[in-house]
């Protein structure tokens, strides 16, 4: 290939259009990939273009379960309640939609914007019943590229996911689709950026961020993992996997599972992790 960069460039892509019409086309995600990375080492596309690239081409291969807040992990308005706990609920998470249940997760009665929540200081008496978006339900199995097109056709920002008998799995937003293509999104109403890094979602469920030190996280749950290799539980679990894991994928240890619910490009950002229930002891025959 020749050493003037804008020949090689021309030359590269050339070469690249023609095994699209020809024969030798790639066949699948991985030679067209390996293809795009032979650019990347020659320079021809940059660190941020060629992480963008293997973003989109891993959209293409999730599913909308993959990239899903779990059901767990779920914050939701319950209209049971008392209005200032939603108002509380809705400051800790940090959120700008939220679906609104009447007891049981269920139960959606539709989603709320934060800030139409804000007319509760002016008038106590504000019905938010009366202010609801409609609900928008996909399956697990809805490929996340569909499910980004849909987003954008239907300037819808927000879906519930639900399993094969109806029920709510989880949740899943454009920024969730988005964020495995061009990295972190902050969402327009985040306010906490020093959250912290372990937060319990109730029953034996914790949302931990990957960059979460070994050391701090054995003395919240009281684990004894080695951060001799390593510094971060991101880390950790990556080791385990001998890969960068994808969302969706899961790994057992030391009485807990980590499941990551949150990965960019290279890098684990999300983890929740599930105490495991222990198993019944063995009765002696």
């Amino acid at each position: 290939m020749s050493d003037n960069p804008e020949e090689s460039k021309k030359n590269f892509f050339e070469k690249l259009s023609e095994k699209f019409f020809h024969e030798d086309a790639p066949e699948n995600t991985q030679e067209l990939l390996d293809d795009l990375h032979q650019a990347h080492d020659k320079k021809i596309l940059t660190d941020d273009a060629m992480l963008m690239i293997e973003g989109v081409i891993r959209v293409h291969e999730l599913r909308a379960e993959d990239l899903m807040i779990p059901r767990a992990q779920m914050t939701v308005i319950n209209i049971s309640e008392d209005s200032q706990s939603w108002i509380k609920d809705v400051v800790k998470a940090g959120h700008s939609r939220f679906p609104v249940v009447d007891g049981d997760k269920d139960n959606v009665l539709g989603i709320l914007l934060a800030k139409d929540l804000l007319r509760l200081f002016v008038n106590p008496q504000y019905q938010i019943r009366e202010h609801l978006r409609q609900p928008v339900y996909v399956p697990e199995s809805k490929p996340a590229d569909v499910l980004l097109k849909e987003f954008r056709l239907k300037r819808n920002h927000m879906a519930l996911v639900v399993d094969e008998f109806g029920s709510i799995s989880g949740l899943i937003t454009i920024e969730d689709v988005l964020e495995e293509i061009v990295g972190e999104i902050d969402d327009e109403y985040d306010t906490d950026k020093s959250a912290s890094d372990i937060v319990s979602v109730g029953g034996n469920h914790w949302r931990v961020k990957a960059a979460t030190r070994i050391d701090d996280f054995n003395r919240v749950f009281g684990t004894h993992f080695s951060d001799d290799k390593y510094d971060s539980v991101g880390g950790l679990i990556s080791d385990e996997l001998e890969h960068v894991p994808h969302a969706g994928e899961f790994v057992d240890l030391d009485g807990y599972r980590f499941k990551v619910t949150k990965a960019v490009a290279r890098q684990v950002q999300m983890l929740n992790v599930e105490k495991l229930a222990e198993p019944a002891p063995v009765e002696p025959n």
